[in-house]
Parts: structure tokens; C-alpha cells; sequence
């Protein structure tokens, strides 16, 4: 649900004129209006001068200023597995418990790139979101965005036709991503650069479900996807040519990871730890609880999207995610660099003060886990 906020304005009402008729007297008088003028110029100049200090003193207050637990929080996610934090806080009620009086909203996504612009548009707080336009935003906003944690690693590959069997194969070939920009889209291309193939492969970008039944067709021949995605290609036929967790140490990758506007955060820090609060009680109680997990997301899947996921595919689409708070953060300046190996963007982004890890570590602190560190990454 997308709330929109109302401006406030100020009214001003007129003065009368400086005409006035004498109570007695055949003739009206005319008083004269300098000494009103000069009056009323010596005050509105204070009146600006104190209306200008009143907006330095509050611009230069207010952002860093903790104004306590917010009314509302605005969180934003997409229907993937990949979001199964997310899909499970809001479905099982964890969130709203941690968050008390606070109302959350909520808001679905195909791709980081459509979610990144509702952040920078002031329409969402927080965003479950890939790590790809998590970095994005940080540099297109200037830094008022902050990674604050992580959510889920894995889950994504290149899902293709079974007759091509090798890299050199994709030559000529149509490869779909959820969205330009997005974290599949930056993986294939840079997948593509390393194979020495950029510019021999064509590369569409469609929105999930708009690839498979596209796949189905035959009008594309596969797909770097998150999941399910990923594992709904494999079932209508589909093999896998790429798993992303090969080329990454340890086979782990942020896929899923979470930011928050800088300003909301500074103003409400509860908040903010309230939303990881429920997150972790999200990933404790489906680790915990594998099979009631993936029945939760699935039925919310259904909720969202009108469709839900055969138990086949939604027993492989888990089997490729790991869920855990840590954002894994040593791997950023590898993924900044692969933004401009892909071609999204031309320069190496300058990560210092991207992360904001301070509410993340309260939580892992309270259930007795180890604090994350961000070396390079903090202010």
C-alpha cells in the first residue's frame, strides 16, 4: 500500500490600507503612509531574518534528531523466495509485534531499481532489496541511504535451454533479467564480460513472470533469476547453466540484504531495530521450522500474486537460499566493481558510510550473537 504524505502550508491574510474617515468632518483625511511603510519594511525583514534562522537552526537539527518511535514505517519487498525474511515477518505478525504502536505499510516489488526510486521519492522507509541496487542507491541518493542488514545469500542462476551446454553456446542467444540495473542483470552482464561475450548475447529484461511464460513460448532461451524463479524455469524444462553461488568465496553472496532511508533512521532508530527485530524472529522461527516456513511463503506468494508454487519447486527454490542477519559485508567492494564491469556505471562507488550497523548489532546483541563489522564500509 503506498501512502502518500499531506504537504502543510502557510496562510497569510492582508492588512487594510492606510485610508481612514474621521469620525466628524466633511472631508476625508489621507495619513501619511511613510512612517507605516518603513514599519512594516523593518518588520518584515526581521520577520525574514528570524524565519531564515528558525530554518537553518531545524535543517541543521532535525535530520540527526531522534524523534522516538515513528507513527508509520513503510516497508517494501518483492514475492520471492529470496524475501522470505520479509515474506515471513509480515505473514506470521512478527513485525507488528516488534513495532508496537507503529503502523507498518507495505509494498511489493518485481526489481531493486523500481524500489530504489520509491526510497529516493520519499514514498518508503525501509527495503528488502539485491545488493546490486542497494549500492546504486547509495551513490545516486549521495549517501542518504544506509545498509543496515542482511536478510538472505544464494538464490540466484542462469537457468537456460538443455542444448546449450557451455558458455561459448549464449552467443546470439536471448537472455532475460528481472530489470535493467537490477543485481541479476549486473551478474549476468558481468558474467558475459568474463566469458569475453559482452555484445554477442541479447539481454531482455522482464518482469519474472513475463520470462517464464516468455521461456515456455521459446522467445527467450533462459534467464539469470532469483528464486523461485530460477526453480520455476527448471521445472517448465530449463537447465542450469550457472549457479551463482560458484563464483563467489565460500558460495555466498548478499542476494537479499536491507537499507533504510538515512533521514528515517537518524529520526527513528527504535524503528529501525524494531523491523530487524522481526526479521530475526523470522529467520530463527523458519530455521527453526523448514517446513512451516516454506508453507507461510508460499502462501503468501499466493496472497500477492494470485499463484503459488508446486511443492517441487518450492523445496528446490529453499534448498538454494541461506538466511541469516549478516550482510556480509567484506563482499561489497567486489560488487561495486562488478557495477562497472557490467556497464551500469561508469565509476567504482565510494562505499564509506554506506552501512549504519549500530540498530543490527543491538538485535544480534540481545539473542546473544556476534556483532557484524563493516571495516571501510561505516562512517
Amino acid at each position: 500500500m503506498r501512502m502518500t504524505m499531506q504537504p502543510t502550508g502557510w496562510t497569510w491574510d492582508s492588512r487594510p490600507d492606510n485610508w481612514h474617515l474621521p469620525a466628524k468632518g466633511p472631508a476625508p483625511v489621507r495619513i501619511n503612509p511613510r512612517p507605516r511603510i518603513l514599519a512594516a519594511v523593518l518588520a518584515a525583514t526581521a520577520l525574514a531574518a528570524g524565519l531564515a534562522a528558525c530554518s537553518r537552526a531545524d535543517s541543521a537539527t532535525a535530520p540527526a534528531a531522534n524523534q522516538g518511535a515513528a507513527s508509520e514505517v513503510r516497508v517494501g519487498y518483492f514475492p520471492n523466495v529470496t524475501h522470505a525474511p520479509a515474506l515471513i515477518g509480515v505473514k506470521n505478525g512478527y513485525f507488528t509485534q516488534e513495532l508496537g504502536t507503529t503502523k507498518l505499510s507495505t509494498q511489493t516489488f518485481n526489481a531493486g531499481p523500481d524500489e530504489v526510486n520509491a526510497l529516493l521519492g520519499n514514498s518508503l522507509d525501509v527495503a528488502f532489496i539485491g545488493s546490486g541496487p542497494a549500492i546504486n542507491a547509495f551513490t545516486k541518493s549521495k549517501g542518504t541511504i544506509q545498509l543496515v542488514a542482511g536478510a538472505v545469500s544464494g538464490g540466484a542462476q542462469l537457468v537456460v535451454k538443455p542444448g546449450i551446454t557451455s558458455p561459448d553456446q549464449l552467443k546470439g542467444k536471448t537472455i532475460a533479467t528481472p530489470q535493467l540495473g537490477n543485481t541479476q542483470d549486473v551478474s549476468l552482464k558481468k558474467y558475459l564480460s568474463q566469458q569475453k561475450l559482452t555484445g554477442q548475447v541479447n539481454i531482455t529484461n522482464l518482469d519474472n513472470a513475463k520470462t517464464l511464460a516468455a521461456f515456455t513460448k521459446g522467445d527467450v532461451d533462459g534467464g539469470w533469476l532469483p528464486e523461485p524463479w530460477a526453480s520455476r524455469l527448471v521445472d517448465a524444462g530449463a537447465k542450469v547453466l550457472v549457479d551463482e553461488k560458484t563464483l563467489w568465496p565460500n558460495g555466498q553472496f548478499p542476494s537479499t540484504v536491507v537499507i533504510v532511508r538515512s533521514e528515517f533512521l537518524q529520526q527513528h532508530p527504535d524503528t529501525v531495530r524494531e523491523i530487524l527485530a522481526g526479521e530475526q524472529k523470522a529467520i530463527d522461527w523458519a530455521i527453526a521450522n523448514p517446513a512451516d516456513a516454506k508453507t507461510a511463503v508460499n502462501a503468501e506468494l499466493k496472497q500477492l500474486t494470485n499463484s503459488s508454487l508446486s511443492q517441487g519447486v518450492l523445496d528446490r527454490a529453499f534448498s538454494n537460499i541461506a538466511l541469516g542477519l549478516d550482510p556480509i559485508a567484506a563482499e561489497y567492494p567486489q560488487l561495486a566493481q562488478d557495477s562497472v564491469t557490467a556497464g551500469v556505471v561508469k565509476d567504482v562507488a565510494n562505499l564509506k558510510g554506506f552501512a549504519d550497523f549500530g540498530p543490527l548489532n543491538e538485535v544480534l546483541k540481545a539473542a546473544g550473537k556476534p556483532a557484524v563489522e563493516a571495516p571501510g564500509l561505516t562512517k
